[in-house]
């Protein structure tokens, strides 16, 4: 190289050496991105978008830095200019490296979270794939960051001294880390032991500390749960691995609900079931797989009647519960009045009456 570049004055030849990397890396970085389109208009599998836009600035300035990495030792800039070069480099290499497999990773999470489609009926193995690929891809990019960072703190002489230090008394040093990790380790296995047991998922409905909401989020230490009235629960991971919760859509979203009705024991229960069936057969919201009627308990006043009806998930399931209820209301006000609930007093006959009030009854 130096025969070629003779006609630089001696001063800008570091520079110019420096600036010959520079456009060879960009150079090459461009004819990446062309050729990565054009495969990508001619494969259609190929996630094209997804690798431009997560491996753009990485593969860029990875190539920038194997560039002026690569130009280094050519620099006449004295030994210890080189020193504080490799120096340089072995901390900038391996985070720039880092940031590319960060961004693969991410490719990779992006083609499997597209993959799924959450508003179908039947979402289930969507959700169970995005949960999986939620978890683990936190797990990855943490496990990521962590070899990386040791990799920049490794390339510093003083850093790796004390390492060696630390590995020939690993027993000492091995439980204060644990016992310094502790937290982040016990994450990490509750997040990949999550993503294979599978007690929640994303979308999932769930009753937990007496409240109904679904999974928003599910990162490595705690999960979000959106409550119906548009509230966040935010609870610990650990919580839904070592405590009993309630998943409504644990095999599959579909769900009975039940509506109780407190009538008068005159209710003409047949009736009323054939107009329980009309009203439910006649909701989009029903899913067509049950519809019931039955007297589940009795009082001396009233009797305690109980719709059932199914529904293919938690929010229509809500919805025709409380419209099956106002038009069972509306029915029994209008058509059948006497099932409505009365209270009853019973009364001494007129005789006894008579005989403890008779200035009364004579004066009446």
């Amino acid at each position: 190289m130096n025969d070629w570049l003779r006609w630089i004055p001696p001063g800008l030849l570091p520079w110019a050496k420096l600036a010959i990397g520079l456009a060879l890396a960009l150079l090459v970085h461009q004819i990446a991105l062309i050729l990565l389109k054009r495969i990508g208009a001619r494969v259609s599998w190929l996630p094209t978008r997804c690798l431009v836009q997560r491996l753009r600035e990485p593969s860029r300035w990875l190539l920038i830095g194997a560039g002026l990495a690569a130009a280094g030792p050519t620099l006449n800039i004295g030994a210890r200019a080189q020193g504080w070069w490799a120096q340089a480099a072995g901390l900038i290499m391996p985070a720039l490296f880092g940031w590319l497999a960060v961004g693969l990773i991410g490719v990779a999470y992006d083609v499997l979270r597209q993959s799924g489609d959450l508003s179908a009926a039947d979402n289930l193995r969507a959700r169970r794939q995005q949960t999986r690929a939620g978890i683990l891809y936190r797990v990855v990019i943490t496990l990521v960051v962590l070899v990386t960072l040791t990799m920049m703190l490794m390339s510093i002489p003083a850093v790796r001294s004390i390492g060696v230090t630390l590995a020939a008394s690993a027993g000492i040093a091995g439980l204060a880390v644990g016992a310094a990790a502790q937290p982040l380790l016990k994450n990490l296995v509750a997040g990949v032991q999550m993503a294979f047991t599978e007690p929640i998922r994303l979308d999932d409905v769930v009753i937990i500390d007496g409240e109904w909401g679904r999974i928003e989020e599910i990162r490595l230490t705690y999960v979000v749960v959106k409550i119906w009235d548009e509230r966040r629960l935010v609870v610990p991971v650990s919580k839904f691995l070592e405590d009993s919760f309630q998943n409504w859509t644990r095999q599959t979203s579909q769900l009975l609900g039940t509506v109780f009705l407190h009538l008068d024991p005159r209710t003409d229960i047949p009736k009323l079931r054939a107009e329980l069936e009309r009203v439910t057969r006649a909701n989009a919201k029903w899913d067509g797989r049950v519809v019931g009627l039955q007297v589940t308990e009795a009082t001396a006043q009233t009797m305690e009647v109980r719709a059932l009806v199914s529904a293919a998930d938690a929010g229509r399931l809500f919805d025709l519960r409380c419209e099956v209820r106002e038009a069972l209301i509306a029915y029994l006000r209008d058509q059948m009045p006497e099932a409505l609930a009365r209270q009853r007093l019973a009364l001494p006959e007129p005789a006894a009456i008579i005989a403890r009030a008779p200035e009364a009854v004579v004066q009446h």
